[in-house]
């Protein structure tokens, strides 16, 4: 099979449903945003590759990507037929993850000031991953405000993704001894 069709040299894409797009259609942009969300995080998890980290951590993050790919299909138009209420997400996913944090911040101290991203470059490449899901949720936001549909449940789940993520940058760097940045205003005095 080839990589390649060139139905898309015209412009033209056509979305999981089958339905014929434009390739600046929403949705179009939804889901390359989700996969960009993606990619993100598999270039956190190669940059963290040889890093001491505990083990449930990494596979929580692998197991995030997976779900992104669901997530992915969904903005692009298809729903699994046992999907509940119409989307892959649901109540469950998004206690877990807040679980999730809950668990990493007991290991964190607690953060009394605004860090700037950055730290090891798994941790960037975590805070990336972050401001990307933050985009991606505000365009979902836009979607919907002009009338197009995505549950709930799904704009939820992004939004704690978004918390998990800079919780997991912060969990690295604490994990490997990396000290964050505080950020210092300018105008302030200290």
């Amino acid at each position: 099979m080839k990589i390649y069709t060139k139905f898309g040299d015209g412009g033209q894409t056509y979305l999981a449903s089958g339905k014929k797009v434009a390739k600046t259609d929403r949705r179009v942009d939804l889901y390359g945003t989700c996969d960009e969300l993606n990619s993100t995080i598999g270039l956190a998890l190669s940059l963290g590759k040889d890093l001491t980290i505990e083990k449930p951590f990494l596979q929580y993050l692998q197991g995030i990507q997976s779900f992104l790919f669901e997530i992915g299909s969904e903005l692009a138009g298809y729903v699994p037929k046992d999907a509940k209420d119409g989307t892959v997400v649901n109540a469950e996913d998004v206690l877990s993850i807040e679980n999730e944090i809950d668990r990493l911040m007991e290991f964190l101290p607690e953060i009394k000031f605004f860090i700037l991203p950055g730290g090891s470059e798994m941790a960037s490449a975590l805070h990336m991953a972050r401001t990307v899901c933050r985009r991606l949720e505000r365009d979902l936001l836009v979607y919907v405000e002009n009338g197009g549909e995505i549950h709930k449940d799904l704009r939820i789940y992004l939004n704690r993704l978004s918390d998990y993520l800079f919780t997991a940058a912060r969990f690295v760097n604490f994990s490997i001894g990396q000290e964050e940045t505080i950020w210092q205003s300018r105008t302030k005095s200290n």
